[in-house]
C-alpha cells in the first residue's frame, strides 16, 4: 500500500492508522486501525500490527513486533527485539477505579530478546528480563529473570531459553563405589563430581577430600531446605567465590550460564558434588518437597563478591 512520505517519512503508516507521535524511527511499519498517541516513542524497523493502541508514555526500542490488538499503556518499557503476542494486555494500575488517578504510573520493562506469547496478561510494575519467554495465556503477576520460560496462572518457572539439559543417565545415580572421578560439563570450569559410595547393611555413608576430591578448602558453609518447589534461588554469580554443590537429600535443577553456554544439571544423589568456578550465573529451582542442599565456600560471605544483575554478569564477562 501506498506510503504517506507528507506526514510520516522515512516509516510507513497504514491509511486507516493514526499515528500521531513524529518520534517513530527508520523502516517502522504501522497498520490498519493502530493508534499511536504523540508522547509515544518507537524506534527502528518496528512492526504495529492492526488493532494495536500504543499511549503517550510509552517507549518501544528497535525491531519490536507487536501483535493485533494489543494495548501499550502509560509506564510500558519495551527493549529491543522484543516479541508481544496477540491480545496481550498490559496494566499499570493496581488498583484502578473509574475517574481516580494514581500519583505516579507504574513502570513495566520488558527485557531485550524476551517474547511474550498471545493473551498474556502482565500486573503492573514488573519486569520481565532478557531472553525471557511467556507461554500463550498466562497471568505474570512477579517479575521473570532472565532467560526464564514461564507459563500458567500465576506464571511459573518451567525452564530456561537456550538451556542444554544434561540427559539422565546412571552417572548421576547413586551408584555404590569406593572410587572417585570428574565429569566436565558444557560450562567453562564446571564439573560434576561423582564421590566414594559405600552401602552396607547399616546403612549408606559418602565422603569427599578437600583440595584433592573437592577443588578447594571451604571457608563457609549453608544449607538450604524447605523451598516450595515454585520458587527460585540463587539468580547470581560470584566475582572470587568458588563453590561445591551436594543435594544432602532430595532432588533440586541446577541451571548455569558461563556467558556463551547454558546448562541445566539435576542433583539427586547424595555422592554427586557440581563444582563452581567464580563467573558462573547459577540459578536453583524444581526442589522436591524434602530437597535439602548443602553448599561449602571457598570465602567468607562478602555481600560485595556477588552479581545479582544478569546483564551486568554478561558485561562483567565481557570486559
Amino acid at each position: 500500500m501506498p506510503e504517506d512520505t507528507t506526514r510520516t517519512p522515512g516509516f510507513f503508516v497504514h491509511p486507516q492508522a493514526l499515528c500521531e507521535s513524529a518520534a517513530v524511527g527508520q523502516d517502522t511499519r504501522i497498520w490498519a486501525f493502530a493508534h499511536v498517541l504523540s508522547g509515544a516513542t518507537i524506534g527502528r524497523d518496528c512492526n504495529i500490527c492492526d488493532h494495536v493502541f500504543i499511549e503517550n508514555d510509552v517507549v518501544l526500542g528497535d525491531r519490536v513486533t507487536v501483535k493485533c490488538g494489543v494495548q501499550l499503556w502509560d509506564g510500558v518499557r519495551i527493549a529491543d527485539d522484543v516479541f508481544i503476542g496477540p491480545n496481550t494486555t498490559f496494566s499499570n494500575d493496581k488498583y484502578p477505579k473509574s475517574k481516580h488517578y494514581q500519583p505516579a504510573v507504574l513502570q513495566t520493562h520488558v527485557g531485550r530478546g524476551a517474547s511474550i506469547g498471545g493473551g498474556v496478561t502482565i500486573l503492573p510494575g514488573l519486569r520481565i528480563g532478557a531472553r525471557a519467554m511467556v507461554g500463550a495465556g498466562s497471568v505474570v503477576t512477579h517479575d521473570v529473570p532472565s532467560r526464564a520460560v514461564v507459563s500458567g496462572n500465576p506464571a511459573r518457572i518451567v525452564g530456561y531459553a537456550d538451556t542444554i539439559r544434561r540427559p539422565k543417565d546412571a552417572r548421576t545415580q547413586v551408584v555404590p563405589s569406593r572410587d572417585s572421578d570428574v565429569t566436565e560439563t558444557s560450562i567453562a570450569g564446571v564439573t560434576l563430581h561423582h564421590l566414594p559410595l559405600a552401602e552396607d547393611l547399616r546403612g549408606s555413608l559418602s565422603a569427599g577430600e578437600f583440595s584433592s576430591q573437592i577443588p578447594f578448602a571451604p571457608k563457609r558453609y549453608f544449607i538450604v531446605f524447605d523451598v516450595p518447589g515454585k520458587d527460585v534461588r540463587g539468580e547470581h554469580a560470584h566475582r572470587r567465590c568458588h563453590q561445591f554443590l551436594v543435594a544432602a537429600r532430595g532432588s533440586l535443577a541446577v541451571v548455569l550460564d558461563d556467558g556463551t553456554n547454558s546448562e541445566e544439571i539435576v542433583l539427586d544423589a547424595p555422592n554427586v558434588g557440581l563444582y563452581l568456578p567464580p563467573m558462573i550465573w547459577a540459578v536453583q529451582y524444581k526442589y522436591s518437597a524434602d530437597a535439602l542442599l548443602l553448599i561449602f565456600a571457598s570465602d567468607h560471605y562478602d555481600p560485595d563478591d556477588y552479581i545479582r544483575d544478569y546483564d551486568e554478569f554478561l558485561a562483567s564477562i565481557r570486559g
